[in-house]
Formats: structure tokens, C-alpha cells, sequence
């Protein structure tokens, strides 16, 4: 079984964002546990009802041998953690081994997202684009269905000078929430934080934070760390968008092992 190299330090934020970090992570391995499945809740896609109890989600990207030492990219696999450790899925990329290393971190791809009996409750979808802010013709995208085939949002680059920011969106494009990054993406020696704002971004609900990984992880590897808060009364759909967010963040700013210690939001 898939051994657990991570797990949340933090007693539980209820509620809204409270303004505090996303917590670390300690290195004791520990054995695979799955949170319980709850029950079936009406008007809730099946698979979701995990995420209406939580308000943090920790993803923990899975180490390659074979990127390590031979620099060649393999589909990206994640563990999806509640605050106590407990795996909530496992998302798996499915894109053929040509893209993966002709088109490397703006790849298009699709992530597959399963439950503990492996039923696929959540699947993202990345088309080609372009990568650079001087271009707002073609910016970044990505589209979550859940199940598959049900589409239930988006998350759409807003085009900014200075700053990475995205746009969330429901299942009928109407704007629901604002990702903010910071100017310069600097994991050097600290997390970094992409906030998630109301759409007028004056108020601040919750925050995607990329971890500190250790110098040796973040210079020779391209397997990162992140936490995920939102209010524990958002929409379970939205919920499952920010999971997506999470993971075009990933790719844009952080899959590159050699430039996402510090990466210009120009770059």
C-alpha cells in the first residue's frame, strides 16, 4: 500500500478563513487511512459529501524516481488529505508520455479523481494555452466535472500585469470567487500563498499555500506540498473547483524543478 511520508500539524480552523497559516508537515510515515464515508446527502454530487465536513484540504504530490534521475516527466499522481491525515482521494494524471515532455508544465492533461473504492467522483480537464500574462487572448483554464461528464465550474485566468490571478466560476460561467497570487512566486526558503478572494477581492475567505518542502525536495524534485482553506459552508462544488485550482497552480508555477524556486509572474 501507498505509504503517507506527510501529515497535517494543525488543530482544526471551523468555520471561515480565520487569517492563520495553513499548517506544515512532519516527515513520520504512517499507514494509508481513509476518512469514513458519510452518508448520501440529497443534491449533493455523489462522491462530494466528503468535502461538506471539512474546511482544509492538504495535497501531497507523490515522489518519482525516474524525474529525479533521469529528468523524465511521468503522469503527476496526489494523495488528497483531510487536517487529521486521513486520505479523502487520489488523483491521477492521464496524458500520453509525447505531451508530457514536448509540451512539460503547460501540458494539457486530464485528472482523474477517485474515492476509496477507486469510483471516479471528480475529473479535471486542462486545455493547451498559452502561458505568457503579455498574451490575455489565450490564458490559462481548467474545467471541473463531478461526476464525469457534469460540469460544476471553472477557474479562468484574469489577465494581470503584476499579479497571477484567477477567476472561479460555477457551472453556468457566473463569477463566484478570486484567486490573488503575490508578483514574485517564491518558494525559495518559504510557502507561498495564493489568496481566495470575494469577487470584488476585498474580502479575503480562504487561501491556497504552497509548503516549504526542504532545500534538497524543492531544487532536485517537482513533488509539492499544498494547503487548501475555504469556508466550511461553501458550496461543495466550489469546493471541488478550488481542488482544481489547486492543482493549475501547480503546474503554472511549481512543476518546473528548476524554476519554481523563485519564478516571476512573467515568466
Amino acid at each position: 500500500s501507498l505509504i503517507i511520508d506527510a501529515h497535517w500539524r494543525a488543530q482544526r480552523l471551523p468555520g471561515a478563513y480565520r487569517g492563520a497559516p495553513v499548517q506544515g508537515y512532519s516527515n513520520a510515515p504512517r499507514a494509508v487511512m481513509w476518512m469514513p464515508a458519510p452518508m448520501p446527502i440529497p443534491n449533493c454530487p455523489p462522491g462530494l459529501e466528503y468535502l461538506t465536513q471539512i474546511d482544509q484540504i492538504l495535497i501531497h504530490q507523490q515522489f518519482e524516481l525516474l524525474e529525479m534521475f533521469l529528468s523524465f516527466e511521468t503522469n503527476n499522481k496526489y494523495e488528497i488529505k483531510n487536517i487529521w491525515g486521513q486520505r479523502i482521494y487520489f488523483a491521477a494524471e492521464e496524458t500520453d508520455c509525447l505531451t508530457r515532455n514536448c509540451c512539460g508544465t503547460q501540458r494539457p492533461f486530464t485528472m482523474r479523481i477517485v474515492n476509496n473504492i477507486g469510483q471516479e467522483v471528480i475529473q479535471l480537464l486542462r486545455p493547451l494555452r498559452c502561458s505568457s500574462c503579455w498574451c490575455p487572448c489565450c490564458l490559462q483554464e481548467l474545467e471541473v466535472h463531478a461526476p464525469p461528464g457534469v460540469p460544476v465550474g471553472y477557474i479562468k485566468q484574469t489577465w494581470d500585469p503584476c499579479l497571477p490571478k484567477f477567476t472561479i466560476q460555477n457551472e453556468v460561467h457566473e463569477d463566484v470567487l478570486k484567486i490573488v497570487g503575490p508578483c514574485l512566486v517564491c518558494s525559495c526558503f518559504g510557502d507561498v500563498n495564493f489568496e481566495l478572494k470575494s469577487v470584488d477581492e476585498i474580502c479575503t475567505v480562504g487561501r491556497i499555500s504552497k509548503h516549504w518542502s526542504g532545500i534538497l525536495k524543492e531544487v532536485f524534485t517537482d513533488t509539492d506540498n499544498f494547503g487548501i482553506q475555504f469556508p466550511l459552508d461553501l458550496d461543495v462544488k466550489m469546493k471541488a473547483v478550488m481542488i482544481g485550482a489547486c492543482f493549475l497552480i501547480d503546474f503554472m508555477f511549481f512543476e518546473d524543478t528548476f524554476l519554481a524556486g523563485c519564478t516571476s509572474h512573467r515568466s
